[in-house]
């Protein structure tokens, strides 16, 4: 199973990377996707990639949340980064109105730089949407006929936001989010709408810890590890067995990433 999205440069993981990256080839996680969100993170995922080569792989981009500090510069380093055999897609790009991080028009902006680079360099698109899925879809519809592939990461919306990114021919990564009793039941029903070919799985680790793991873990930290449970979630909500599951989505995770 393929993890496609994991935010393995951030500091929680610094004591014991090489640790939890072992730990998840053990619970048969066979290939991870590191999340880029800024300049110096993307740098930073695709330099641990090369380190583990056709198991580890990046994205690099600017998320939202960064969109402010984004230069003529930044996107030059990228361009480097895009080239690499082991960066497989732009971003983590997309709109957080939200948090509100960065204001409205600069993130906007800065969406819009990268869809048109994607469009240039034919690579996927990694996004993100947090409370803006009109603005969202106005500014990536005129791109999405002229992109590869591009998938909506860790989605925790309702089943009417489901359909509008699905008549988009987005893929849809689901996270632990489904393991939620509090925010995540709804994805139990969405989740049977997403046609085998589109369905994508992820931690969004260290983030999203599953709150049905049991025993209950003594860190909030969320470990690729923790992947086989959300997977056996999603299976059970979609009424699939756990390896059909496990098999249809890393088939569509290798396909989308060209891996």
């Amino acid at each position: 199973m393929i993890d496609i999205g994991i935010n393995l440069t951030n500091k929680r993981f610094d004591k014991d990377r090489a640790q939890v990256i072992a730990q998840a080839q053990e619970a048969g996680v066979t290939g991870m996707m590191v999340t880029g969100t800024n300049l110096a993170e993307s740098q930073a995922a695709a330099e641990l990639a090369a380190e583990y080569p056709d198991y580890l792989y990046a994205t690099a981009g600017v998320h939202p949340h960064d969109a402010i500090s984004v230069s003529e510069s930044t996107w030059v380093s990228l361009r480097k980064l895009w080239a690499l055999p082991h960066v497989k897609a732009v971003g983590e790009c997309g709109l957080d109105y939200n948090r509100d991080f960065s204001p409205r028009p600069i993130q906007d902006n800065v969406f819009e730089q990268q869809l048109e680079l994607a469009v240039e360099l034919q690579l996927p698109v990694f996004m993100h949407e947090r409370d803006a899925r009109a603005r969202f879809i106005d500014i990536l519809k005129p791109y999405r006929d002229r992109l590869p592939a591009a998938v909506l990461h860790c989605f925790t919306g309702e089943v009417d936001d489901l359909k509008a990114y699905l008549d988009l021919d987005l893929h849809i990564g689901i996270t632990g989010w489904i393991c939620d009793e509090r925010r995540g039941l709804h994805l139990q029903q969405a989740v049977k709408l997403i046609p085998d070919d589109r369905l994508m799985i992820e931690t969004d680790s260290p983030y999203l810890l599953p709150r049905t793991l049991r025993p209950k873990p003594k860190s909030s930290r969320n470990l690729p590890q923790y992947l086989p449970h959300i997977a056996q979630a999603i299976a059970d909500a979609r009424g699939q067995r756990l390896a059909a599951l496990i098999e249809q989505t890393a088939a569509t995770s290798r396909r989308f990433f060209s891996l």
